[in-house]
């Protein structure tokens, strides 16, 4: 089961890595997370620079991808070697979710038509603009399309990534791992509120 994070240059940390850290709580044979990236190195907002682990071209193959943020994603829509390889992520066979700005490369890849997101606030006139309504609130998932909106929404996406892919017992105990120590059962009773609204009612072993 591989689950790729795209992740572009200026990359926000807490999206891709938050993400990353959380769906690597699973050690299921066979369970890797990768960060898909267009070049062999990418620096972050905030300069951090990390190595390619799998290209966007092995992203568009995963069983999950997560489309990461960043302060240069405008630039990422508007560039055609880009989006032409990222044209090949089909919800049909994968779930595609989207964090922050990424809800932008959703909306200009066409695969939010008809379907509302979630997104932060810097971002939402962009989404707006390419015809897509936005929720006021963290995480909303249709089918296999999933869109949450803030950095620390990040863990939702992660726990409905894992909820999908291997279960709900299985992203319970993710979230709970990496929640405060003090606030860990409100914390994952909170998370559930916002995404098992989103859940098949019986989650299935894979998508």
């Amino acid at each position: 089961m591989h689950i790729a994070i795209l992740t572009f240059e200026g990359y926000n940390e807490l999206d891709s890595l938050i993400a990353l850290g959380v769906l690597n709580r699973i050690k299921t044979a066979g369970w890797r997370v990768t960060i898909a990236t267009p070049s062999p190195k990418v620096t972050s907002m905030n300069g951090v620079v990390i190595e390619q682990m799998s290209t966007l071209e092995e992203a568009c193959t995963a069983d999950a991808v997560i489309v990461g943020s960043g302060i240069a994603t405008r630039e990422v829509v508007e560039d055609a070697a880009i989006m032409s390889v990222l044209r090949r992520l089909d919800p049909s066979r994968q779930l595609v979710a989207a964090q922050c700005s990424g809800a932008l490369v959703l909306a200009r890849l066409g695969l939010l038509d008809g379907i509302p997101a979630c997104t932060d606030l810097t971002t939402k006139p962009w989404v707006v603009a390419a015809g897509v309504d936005v929720l006021n609130q963290p995480f909303y998932a249709k089918d296999n399309i999933a869109t949450a909106g803030g950095c620390l929404a990040s863990p939702y996406i992660a726990a409905w990534i894992i909820a999908r892919l291997q279960g709900e017992e299985a992203a319970a105990s993710a979230l709970h791992y990496v929640a405060p120590v003090g606030e860990k059962e409100e914390y994952v009773e909170r998370a559930w509120r916002n995404i098992t609204p989103y859940l098949p009612a019986l989650t299935p072993e894979g998508v």
